[in-house]
């Protein structure tokens, strides 16, 4: 995320109201973003139904957005100071708004896919600049504590009420209501940051179009030789991970020599940067996978309707508005380090118990304590994460590193779509051993965290 540094002096700020009305519609613009990340999976049976596609399809239509969404991510904070955050941000939501209006009236899969990969652009312009908003509404840095919560709360709430959100939705007008509820949404958010009083400076900051494009060709690249490898189409496999590794040379070429590189390499010398970076890639690869395998379980399975999928997830989804207070006061107290450790040792447990059950065919009391379990997990990992890798970044670097690990987490929710929704294609076995893929690598994760030595905040 961008740090901004040239707060607006007191005397120009605009009224309390209206600085309040501009946070409430940046919360909501991320929250709108994020709930893009959650409201689909629900659907995911009603859209395969609709438009006749296969489990490769349905990944594509998750992946689709989330990794055009964090290859963008790199480059987007560079964005927001060249071209100004107020109007990069409100650029991003009128284009989400009419991707999603648009994707609502797909008239099949490819068309939906291109609308999907257009909705993560827009998204990835939206994340940085609503935080380079909000410091510049709010420079005393008390104010801009309580309001960065506010932003936090809101935008959290997106995950908890996806599942929800969208099972009522498919339920009463199938999965294209799903993107109809982000146009009302768009327009808000447009009414409420809109004035003068919004504006952010600008700077000269470069950005390297090329490395930026290469970027998102490798991710796309790796997706797709993921999911045609589950699909068990080995040629298409082939063909992809040539292309990728071609992708991967010229993206390496094209950052040697760039003077402004996509990624950080500061950040990259960084041990503890690189665990904490593994450490959000596992948490949202568990966290997307999961909820990308179990509902098509839930609803094929188990013949849910779409709604009470939805509600089946609650156990997953009520931690990320109860847990975080609790886990901003532990970290300020003892440091991000334990609530990393324990998150990621509750995401192994889940994940072993979810599988668990979807092997012995369980009752959903067993599946519900694995939801809560991760949930937990979830909610302890990603906000003790951001102390910990802006502690651990290098002097000057915590900006980019907060662009970075909002990447890298969807990076991993990307990954998490593609390798779990492959083993998941075999039915509740493969579903099963998907949710054991998610546990080891959170187990994987968790030792090499402990193993990372910590460092002091840079100073």
């Amino acid at each position: 995320m961008t740090v901004v540094n040239s707060a607006a002096p007191t005397g120009l700020l605009p009224s309390r109201a209206r600085r309040a009305s501009a946070l409430t519609g940046v919360s909501l613009g991320y929250f709108m973003v994020l709930l893009d990340t959650t409201v689909l999976s629900v659907a995911e049976p009603d859209l395969a139904s609709s438009l006749g596609t296969s489990m490769a399809g349905l990944q594509w239509a998750i992946t689709g957005y989330t990794l055009v969404f964090a290859a963008l991510l790199l480059s987007a904070g560079a964005a927001a100071d060249r071209f100004g955050a107020e109007r990069l941000f409100r650029s991003g939501v009128a284009l989400f708004a009419l991707a999603s209006l648009l994707s609502a009236l797909a008239p099949g899969l490819w068309a939906l896919l291109l609308l999907r990969a257009v909705s993560g652009a827009a998204a990835a312009a939206c994340v940085p600049a609503s935080m380079a908003m909000i410091a510049r509404l709010y420079p005393e840095p008390a104010a801009r504590a309580r309001a960065i919560a506010v932003w936090a709360a809101i935008s959290g709430a997106a995950v908890a009420a996806g599942p929800i959100a969208g099972g009522a939705l498919v339920g009463a007008a199938g999965w294209r209501a799903v993107f109809l509820v982000n146009v009302p949404v768009g327009l808000a958010v447009l009414a409420l940051t809109w004035g003068r009083w919004v504006n952010c400076p600008r700077s000269g900051r470069r950005i390297d179009w090329p490395a930026q494009l290469a970027a998102v060709a490798v991710l796309a690249l790796l997706t797709d030789a993921l999911i045609a490898a589950g699909a068990r189409a080995w040629a298409h496999t082939a063909r992809s991970a040539a292309a990728l590794l071609v992708a991967a040379l010229v993206f390496g070429v094209l950052e040697r020599r760039s003077p402004v590189p996509v990624v950080n390499r500061d950040l990259l010398r960084s041990a503890p940067v690189r665990a904490g970076l593994l450490a959000a890639a596992v948490a949202n690869f568990a966290l997307s996978g999961a909820l990308f395998v179990l509902p098509l379980l839930l609803q094929r399975e188990r013949h849910l309707s779409a709604l009470e999928a939805g509600l089946a997830f609650l156990p997953l989804t009520v931690p990320f508005a109860a847990n975080p207070p609790l886990t901003g006061r532990i970290v300020a107290r003892t440091g991000p380090r334990r609530p990393i450790l324990a998150g990621l040792a509750l995401l192994a447990a889940g994940g072993t118990l979810l599988a668990r059950t979807v092997f012995a065919d369980g009752a959903y009391p067993w599946l519900a304590f694995g939801l809560l379990l991760t949930g937990f997990g979830i909610s302890c990992v990603l906000p003790a994460l951001a102390a910990a890798i802006v502690s651990a970044a290098p002097h000057g670097t915590a900006g980019a590193a907060g662009g970075l690990l909002n990447a890298v987490r969807q990076v991993g929710a990307t990954l998490g779509v593609a390798l779990m929704g492959a083993a998941a294609a075999d039915g509740s076995t493969g579903t099963g051993w998907s949710l054991l893929l998610s546990a080891g690598v959170c187990a994987l994760a968790c030792v090499a965290f402990a193993l990372t030595r910590p460092t002091a905040a840079p100073g």
